[in-house]
């Protein structure tokens, strides 16, 4: 599956992730590189638990360009 993320610069000069399909879901690194990383692996981890609890696996939603701040 694929799913958008939002990743935004922090003051401390590392970055965060958000996936808006899948609420809770966030992940962080001091590069963007070890962000998107950290986030594939959150990714992985909130599928497994949703399947693990017979939880529906969250689909893609939409995300108005105007949310997404430039990085």
């Amino acid at each position: 599956m694929r799913y958008t993320v939002l990743m935004e610069q922090n003051e401390d000069g590392g970055y965060t992730v958000t996936v808006p399909s899948l609420p809770g879901c966030m992940g962080e690194g001091s590069t963007r590189e070890e962000a998107l990383a950290n986030i594939e692996e959150a990714i992985s981890g909130y599928i497994e638990v949703a399947r693990n609890l017979g939880r529906p696996i969250p689909v893609e939603v939409s995300v108005s360009p105007n949310t997404i701040n430039a990085v």
